[in-house]
């Protein structure tokens, strides 16, 4: 495994915590800290309690990770396209 190669596994946002972290809970029952990506940050993607993600871990640290993406819930799905606002 070479420097930049990051690991990539899902779970579910078990907590908010302080200074945008969250405890996210994998899916294979490890609990680990993670913070936004700065792409999530600057579209302005809220990640809340129960929401599904994926998070990429350093191989060096596996106790700490960051969500890059946030995985559309069933709620979710059937909404309408936002309104744009002029």
């Amino acid at each position: 495994m070479s420097k930049e190669d990051m690991i990539e596994l899902q779970g579910v946002v078990i907590e908010m915590l302080p200074e945008s972290r969250y405890r996210v809970r994998l899916d294979n029952n490890v609990e680990i800290l993670a913070y936004g990506s700065g792409k999530m940050k600057m579209h302005r993607i809220r990640v809340l309690v129960g929401d599904r993600v994926t998070v990429e871990m350093s191989p060096y640290d596996l106790t700490k990770g960051r969500i890059n993406f946030r995985h559309p819930t069933a709620k979710m799905e059937g909404l309408p396209p936002a309104k744009r606002r002029y």
